[in-house]
């Protein structure tokens, strides 16, 4: 027998409705924005129920604060149900799931994050599928961690980014198999997923404090001088987005003397542009610079894991030394296990 799934609508293309201005969250109860899904209401579906965050956002006005609403809204009722169903906006859905995915502690039941790319008002729509699936996989139990369900895939939520735009499949998961496919059946793919908890376990939520964190993006003929205030500027931590394996450009001796000075406490996580692949500090020479600078590695992190994996370490009160350790370390199945 399926369980009971909470639905959580924080927003999103999924509930929007045409303005003046374009699309924008509507007013009003989003449980009769479901009635367009009667499916949901059928006898063969899990039960459910709708809370609602208050006031709805575009995903793109989504912040920390935001994030620890989300998690407390879990919290809250996590002993009454056995799945969740977060309908959020698909900009920074990725972003959401990653935090998520370090700030619930000894989760073991499914938190499934959804949406859609054409919203339920328009007759053609893929919010449907999406959200009935999502219900599915809440209720059945089976992979009990963050997760994004999205164009007929599973995937982790903090492997996750956002692919797409346009697309029906806006999700990729570019460096871990997805965990389930919803074809005829929905084909959970072990040992990808946890199939189960084994012994009961108590949630507990890890809020995040809303320190300054930033990202940087490298790109060709980049002039770090222009950037070396931004980096001593007291922030606690800094993703650089890097070419290939953790590459710089040439001659970029200002980098080095803003993050290796004495006086800085900022921890600087070097991750890559590509989508798929892993950082290596130190395999060619343009990234020597990052790694003498006691930059740390991301791996094959994305820079939403990195990024929201920066707040959770830093939250937890942790010291620079710990934070560095952790942060090449998995945790939640965001990086590689060697």
């Amino acid at each position: 027998m399926m369980g009971k799934v909470l639905i959580i609508y924080t927003g999103g293309t999924i509930g929007m409705t045409k303005s003046s201005k374009g699309y924008a969250p509507a007013d009003g109860d989003f449980e009769d924005t479901l009635k367009r899904i009667p499916e949901l209401y059928d006898s063969q579906m899990p039960s459910w129920e709708l809370i609602q965050l208050s006031p709805v956002k575009d995903s793109s006005n989504m912040d920390v604060h935001d994030w620890n609403r989300i998690a407390e809204m879990i919290e809250n009722h996590y002993e009454q149900y056995d799945g969740f169903v977060i309908l959020h906006g698909t900009d920074t859905m990725a972003y959401t799931a990653s935090a998520l995915s370090f700030m619930l502690e000894e989760l073991s039941k499914p938190v499934i994050l959804t949406g859609s790319q054409i919203p339920l008002c328009e007759i053609r729509n893929d919010a449907r599928d999406n959200l009935i699936t999502s219900i599915v996989i809440a209720a059945q139990g089976v992979v009990n961690e963050v997760c994004i369900f999205f164009g007929g895939s599973l995937i982790r939520g903090n492997r996750s980014t956002k692919y797409s735009s346009d697309g029906l499949i806006a999700f990729l998961s570019p460096n871990y198999p997805a965990l389930a496919e919803a074809a005829i059946d929905i084909q959970y793919n072990y040992p990808q997923g946890i199939k189960e908890s084994h012994l009961p376990r108590q949630l507990h939520v890890q809020y995040l404090l809303d320190v300054p964190i930033a990202v940087i993006k490298v790109f060709p003929g980049i002039k770090f001088k222009y950037y070396t205030e931004i980096l001593n500027h007291n922030f606690r931590g800094i993703v650089i987005e890097t070419f290939g394996a953790g590459n710089i450009p040439g001659g970029a001796e200002n980098i080095e003397k803003a993050i290796s000075a004495k006086d800085n406490d900022t921890i600087y996580v070097i991750c890559s542009q590509c989508p798929a692949g892993s950082v290596s500090l130190g395999q060619y020479e343009t990234s020597t610079i990052l790694q003498n600078a006691e930059g740390v590695s991301g791996l094959d992190m994305t820079t939403e894991a990195a990024m929201t994996k920066l707040y959770y370490l830093i939250s937890k009160g942790y010291e620079r030394s710990e934070i560095i350790d952790l942060m090449e370390k998995n945790l939640r199945g965001e990086i590689r296990s060697d």
